[in-house]
Order: structure tokens, then sequence, then C-alpha cells
């Protein structure tokens, strides 16, 4: 149950950040960024990040499921889960944006980064915070 709290609080949180970044940057208002234009994104994000947990919460829920599936895979490690869920969620948000977005390659890049970075990230908060469960041993008769 700690993981999907972690992947509902935390990932909408990052992918709409990172959404906002990339959408400012392919638009070309983020040509040569100062002190005032970050403020004022940082201020945009404030307002819209109801929206990012709106409509981020069930793509958390079900890479937070892709997790807890990989977690259950003893010989997948840490690591190697932390990079196919970010692997799972790059081609998850791709594949939602490609249809939405002018395609290209830094498009391409920059609007899988919305999926991979909270996905990467969250699971290795999973990770460091929340054990990994152990089998419980049963004594035999």
């Amino acid at each position: 149950m700690k993981r999907y709290l972690i992947f509902v609080a935390v990932a909408p949180l990052l992918g709409g950040l990172w959404q906002l970044l990339t959408a400012t940057i392919m638009s070309g208002y983020w040509s040569h960024p100062n002190a005032a234009e970050v403020a004022k994104l940082f201020k945009i994000f404030g307002m819209t990040l109801q929206f990012s947990y709106l409509f981020g919460l069930l793509p958390a829920l079900m890479i937070g499921a892709v997790d807890d599936i990989l977690a259950h895979f003893k010989r997948i490690g840490p690591v190697v889960r932390m990079l196919l869920v970010g692997v799972i969620a790059f081609v998850a948000a791709e594949l939602w944006f490609s249809r939405v977005s002018d395609t290209g390659a830094f498009q391409s890049v920059m609007y899988g980064l919305v999926g991979f970075i909270p996905g990467a990230v969250c699971s290795w908060l999973v990770h460091k915070f929340v054990g990994e469960q152990q089998p419980v041993a049963t004594q035999s008769a």
C-alpha cells in the first residue's frame, strides 16, 4: 500500500513539472532563461498543480502497479526494476504525447521523460524507504 501512496504523491508532481518544462521549451519560450522566467514557470506550475494530480493520478497508479508486479520477481534487482519501470513509463508517455504533439527526436525524448523521470524516481523511493517483502518461513511438522 505504501508503494502506491508514494507513486500517487510524487509521480504527478514530477511529471507535471517536467511536462510544463517540456511544453515551455517546445514552444520556444525558453530560449534565454533568466530568474524572472524561472519564477514565472514555478508560479504557473503552482497554479496547474491541481490538474497534474487530477490527470496524473491514474497513470501513477498504473506505473505503481508495474513496479509492484516487478518487485515480486526475486531475480530482478532494484536497479533493473527502476530502469524497467522508467522505460515502461517512458514508452507509455511517448505513446500518449505522440498523438497530441508534433513528432521529432527531441520532442519524443522530452515527452518520454515526462514518464521516465517520475517512474524511476518513485521506484527508487519505494526501494529506499519501503522495505521489500520478505517471504515468511513456514515450519513443516
